[in-house]
């Protein structure tokens, strides 16, 4: 794992060792380096993640996500435990909506995967949001090759909520999987067909006690949509299932399909060109953050910008000749 370029920064060279070895404490200290925004934070983090590189990209990469209520931590904490018991080592990268006034993560999965969070062979990290759009944090990214260099062999992304943040997970993840509630066709109406399109599996969840025939209306009507969305670029087909995470019922037929899924993306190439595909994605994201630091930060530029956002908001320039001035102003 090593670079073969100059000697890495001694703080770096000790969390490259620590990730070598598999080694959890290194691996958050490593996610809060990459997190960071102090500019040695991030020379020191583009050297790590430089390092690490070549021992990535060997895991199986999921979103997961749903409403609120949905039961996404009961699930991924069912789910998890399924998997580390069956030998697999299982990294949660969970995204918590941030605190307006700390910036801290709200809801804490630690606590609301207490079980999971006390198996050796797993590691969460909760993450506050910070606000960026999407609902995944800016470095979910970084964070995930992180878990991958340190040998896990499942990571699983957990996403704010329905929105605009299955769009952003979709663009870092192999599968994406939605969690549904047993409410049949109303819930159904309410699912944008965006996020539908985005699902390679649907799970209907709480499929336990008075439930249980409300799930299984609720599966079938998902998968009858499920049919009307094909994808011909995907090598496989969306499928939709029942778990009860309480009793620990389906969760087993989740990871076989999941994997068979992911199996087959492999064989078909499909794999390494979505991977492709993110990688050229997450370059741009990169460049439009680095492009809006650079607004913000530049002294000409933000001396022009109280000026500039007074002529657009009182309909005197149009908004697309102001951005060309501010960008002009970098120059």
């Amino acid at each position: 794992m090593a670079s073969s370029g100059p000697d890495p920064d001694p703080a770096v060279a000790d969390l490259i060792a620590g990730i070598e070895q598999g080694d959890r404490r290194a691996l958050a200290r490593a996610i809060t380096l990459v997190e960071s925004s102090r500019p040695d934070h991030r020379e020191q983090a583009d050297e790590l993640i430089a390092a690490v590189l070549p021992a990535t990209g060997g895991s199986v990469r999921l979103g997961i996500s749903g409403p609120p209520g949905v039961g996404k931590s009961t699930f991924i904490e069912s789910f998890g435990l399924h998997l580390t018991a069956a030998g697999y080592r299982v990294a949660v990268l969970a995204v918590d909506p941030s605190s307006k006034r700390s910036g801290g993560s709200i809801l804490g999965d630690k606590t609301r995967m207490e079980e999971l969070a006390r198996d050796p062979h797993a590691f969460i990290r909760p993450t506050p949001s910070g606000g960026t759009l999407g609902g995944v944090a800016r470095r979910t990214r970084e964070a995930l090759l992180l878990c991958e260099a340190a040998g896990f062999d499942v990571v699983l992304v957990e996403t704010v909520g329905v929105g605009q943040s299955e769009l952003a997970v979709a663009d870092m993840v192999d599968l994406f999987v939605l969690l549904v509630s047993p409410g049949g066709g109303d819930e159904l109406q309410g699912i944008k067909r965006g996020i539908m399109e985005l699902a390679d599996l649907v799970v209907v969840t709480k499929a336990d006690g008075d439930l249980i025939a409300s799930a299984r209306n609720a599966c079938a009507d998902h998968r009858r949509a499920l049919q009307l969305l094909r994808r011909p670029h995907r090598s496989i087909e969306p499928h939709a299932l029942l778990v009860s995470s309480t009793e620990g019922s389906g969760i087993d037929e989740v990871w076989e399909q999941l994997a068979a899924d992911h199996a087959a993306l492999a064989e078909a190439g499909d794999l390494d060109r979505l991977r492709a595909r993110q990688r050229r994605a997450w370059l741009w994201s990169e460049v439009t953050d680095a492009l809006m630091e650079r607004i913000r930060t530049d002294p000409r530029v933000a001396d022009l910008v109280p000026g500039i956002e007074a002529e657009v908001d009182a309909g005197t320039v149009a908004p697309v000749a102001a951005a060309r001035r501010l960008l002009a102003a970098l120059d």
